[in-house]
């Protein structure tokens, strides 16, 4: 008799508890739909706030007039108006749904163009989407431009660098042909030059760079007034290094093909597995100058980081260009300016390494 008592109540409590849950669920669905229907006015009236910006903006520009703008704001009223009454429509039915059914909801179309808690608006011109916005709890927000002639990425470049001298061939250069590097690290905005092809983009931007000289034949720089020359270390070198730090701007012509993706939403060209050819230069200015000498002393290891002027040019330019398929490319770029002032022999700094679009 007790066990059946303890069952009579478990039952009973789980009973309670079941309905309690039944009833929290109903009323949290109805509480949604009732959300809902508040968003729906506030979304078509700022639709409509948007539509007649845009509208007013032609008018600006003369594409229409006067009358041609009234009306079109008559209209847009009134689809918003019809809109608002159709959409509270659903909500009603859907409402009487939950009713009817002791709470559950069954599948019906959605409630927005963009799902239940967003709305889709679009602005054509001339039969082509001008705008299109989202609105989603959080307000309104900018959707997918139709045709996006301008994008962006991360440039690295790495290399082999060296000098060019005056009456001197690169073979008798120097400095290290393999320890001689540079480094190049930047950002660049690549445009789309004429309308209706992508065969010519406009790529600039601004990279630091990092071009190092290492000397042969244990020597080092010294700088005599306004002249810089190379002299013998009094002991033996480990590592000598001069390295120039430059922040420039380029600027490349870059042609190739490009694949065309269009869709209702946008048009894109994409160039990712595409051959790729720039031709350009760059300017900018010298940022810092240092030198690392690495040596051995009364048996102590010495590491000297020089950071001085050297005599090095303040203003960079150049020439330079790039060849490749995708994100990877072959990459040369040559200084005009002499990399010392006011030096006896003129040099100029070469680099020849691969360029990455990341």
């Amino acid at each position: 008799m007790r066990t059946i008592t303890l069952y009579l109540i478990v039952f009973a409590t789980l009973f309670v508890a079941q309905q309690t849950i039944a009833q929290e669920e109903y009323q949290s669905k109805m509480d949604k739909l009732e959300k809902q229907k508040e968003r729906i006015t506030v979304q078509e009236k700022e639709a409509l706030k948007i539509e007649v910006e845009q509208i007013n903006k032609r008018l600006a520009k003369g594409d229409i007039n006067n009358e041609e703008a009234d009306l079109l704001k008559k209209e847009a009223a009134t689809d918003r108006a019809l809109n608002i009454e159709n959409r509270l429509a659903i909500i009603d039915n859907q409402v009487r749904l939950l009713e009817r059914n002791k709470g559950i909801l069954l599948p019906s179309v959605a409630n927005d163009s963009t799902g239940p808690n967003a709305i889709e608006i679009g602005v054509w011109v001339d039969g082509k989407p001008a705008e299109r916005f989202l609105f989603k709890d959080s307000g309104w927000k900018r959707d997918l431009k139709y045709d996006r002639r301008t994008s962006s990425d991360f440039v690295l470049a790495i290399g082999l660098n060296n000098a060019l001298i005056d009456n001197q061939s690169l073979n008798d250069s120097p400095y290290k042909v393999g320890g001689s590097r540079f480094f190049e690290m930047g950002w660049q905005w690549r445009t789309r030059v004429f309308q209706n092809t992508n065969f010519m983009r406009l790529n600039y931007g601004f990279s630091f760079q990092f071009n190092g000289l290492k000397p042969v034949d244990n020597q080092y720089f010294v700088t005599n007034g306004n002249e810089t020359e190379l002299q013998e270390f009094p002991l033996e070198l480990n590592k000598s290094k001069l390295r120039m730090d430059n922040l420039v701007f380029p600027l490349h012509f870059e042609f190739g093909p490009s694949k065309v993706r269009k869709t209702e939403k946008s048009l894109r060209y994409n160039i990712d597995k595409s051959f790729r050819l720039g031709i350009g230069g760059y300017g900018g200015f010298n940022i810092g100058t240092r030198q690392k000498l690495k040596y051995s002393e009364n048996g102590d290891r010495v590491k000297d980081k020089l950071k001085r002027d050297y005599n090095t040019n303040d203003f960079i330019y150049g020439l330079s260009a790039y060849a490749g398929f995708g994100g990877v490319q072959l990459y040369m770029k040559y200084d005009l300016n002499p990399i010392f002032k006011d030096a006896a022999v003129e040099q100029r700094n070469i680099s020849l390494g691969l360029r990455f679009d990341l």
